[in-house]
């Protein structure tokens, strides 16, 4: 591919950050008009321009490797499988994470949301989810907001419906991924349960002012989470750089005691 190619995407990715040709100049030690060159095709970028631009631009992982490829270089960041012997201590070390985090609920999924790991924390709160929502690979938003999922047991489903699928239009734009806007597509079409609104009283109402809870039953009790989500710092392969740690924290001391008591 041509160098045009690779302007054409830097141009792109800077307009999606709204950051002009001056600002990224200055940012990456170069001119404008070099910038201006690079984006209009008259200049073939270095290597190591195209990695400092993308660095600046925040482009994702996965994105950098086409970005090198249509400047003519090759890929700089692997994709290794999750189940590559490579991998063998982050999958090690993920599992440990997980499960000190017990019986605190926690999950890895990947970027379109697949899950690669939980605890037991997670399995519980997927008591009573339908069997086909289950079978692998098993899908986080799917087991969330599908009608025979966990939506007919969250007691703010609209607010946190509203959330998640706020979260999701922010990746998709900020990495092209026709697989991650097809499940925005689904899961946004799931009809809404009857249940809406936490009532008055329950756990979401301290917590309102913190963060947005999951309020959610299980087997009678009202419980109440603040969720926490992490990546890895500058990643060098792909699956690691998309890979997200899931905490889900009570955001009550009843919900705390209750998991305590329930727990392994």
């Amino acid at each position: 591919m041509t160098s045009a190619s690779v302007g054409a995407l830097l141009r792109t990715w800077r307009v999606r950050r709204g950051i002009s040709q001056l600002e990224l100049a200055g940012r990456a030690g170069s001119s404008s008009r070099h910038i201006s060159f690079v984006e209009n095709g008259r200049s073939r970028p270095s290597e190591e321009m195209v990695l400092r631009l993308a660095e600046h631009l925040d482009v994702p992982v996965r994105e950098r490797n086409v970005l090198l490829v249509a400047a003519g270089f090759a890929p700089r960041y692997a994709c290794t499988p999750l189940d590559a012997p490579e991998l063998g201590v982050l999958r090690e070390g993920l599992e440990r994470l997980l499960g000190a985090y017990e019986p605190y609920p926690a999950l890895v999924v990947d970027a379109t949301y697949q899950v690669v790991a939980a605890n037991r924390g997670i399995a519980m709160l997927l008591e009573g989810v339908a069997e086909h929502l289950l079978a692998p690979p098993l899908n986080a938003m799917r087991i969330t907001l599908h009608p025979q999922g966990l939506a007919p047991r969250i007691r703010n489903l609209r607010e946190w419906r509203a959330h998640l699928l706020a979260q999701m239009g922010r990746q998709i734009a900020l990495a092209r991924s026709e697989p991650l806007r097809a499940l925005y597509e689904e899961v946004s079409a799931y009809p809404l349960a009857e249940r809406g609104r936490p009532d008055e009283g329950e756990p979401a109402e301290a917590t309102s002012l913190i963060a947005l809870p999951l309020v959610i039953e299980h087997a009678g009790q009202v419980l109440s989470f603040v969720s926490s989500i992490s990546t890895f710092n500058t990643p060098m392969d792909v699956t690691v750089a998309e890979l997200a740690i899931e905490t889900l924290l009570p955001a009550d001391p009843a919900t705390a005691k209750y998991l305590r008591s329930a727990g392994p």
